[in-house]
């Protein structure tokens, strides 16, 4: 278990890499190197159970059940804090990505990761495409269109004009 925990933590790590200038705030990361820690916590307790069993001693296995009943504890207060706060840490991840699509122009890094983002994920904007009316770019263009990461991969011919969506 203790390795599994490692290698998700590891991921998301490795995951944010992608996605780091949507994820502004750096405290994103704490999931994931909560994580590990977690991981280091869950071998050295395994260690600890394996090592009271092997001996058979009561206060090792007392000590074993005591730090397991405190790590479920923990998982369900994590569980029941995830759940109530759910909605504000999807305002603030749909706000920070909103900002960094009013700093699209198609040539800095931002542009780059937001072509990126809506090609990997295969969407437009943060909700739909017409969230691109309301930003710069769409306004300095003038030609009522959305950026061509937004075109589906099937469609050859698009353009991203805002008069065929079925092609978004």
């Amino acid at each position: 278990a203790a390795a599994g925990l490692s290698y998700v933590g590891a991921y998301v790590i490795n995951t944010y890499k992608s996605y780091d200038n949507f994820l502004q705030d750096k405290y994103a990361l704490l999931p994931a190197v909560i994580i590990i820690c977690v991981a280091v916590v869950m071998f050295i307790i395994g260690l600890i159970g394996c090592c009271a069993t092997f001996r058979e001693s009561r206060v090792g296995l007392g000590l074993f059940l005591a730090i397991i009943l405190v790590i479920f504890i923990a998982e369900v207060s994590a569980f029941v804090l995830g759940f109530v706060y759910r909605e504000k840490v999807k305002t603030d991840v749909q706000g920070t990505m909103r900002s960094v699509f009013e700093k699209y122009d198609g040539k800095n890094p931002e542009s780059t990761v937001v072509d990126y983002l809506q090609e990997q994920l295969h969407c437009c904007g943060v909700k739909n495409y017409s969230d691109w009316t309301t930003t710069q770019w769409f306004n300095s263009t003038g030609n009522n269109s959305v950026p061509q990461s937004c075109c589906q991969q099937e469609a050859k011919n698009c353009t991203g004009q805002l008069d065929q969506p079925q092609e978004l």
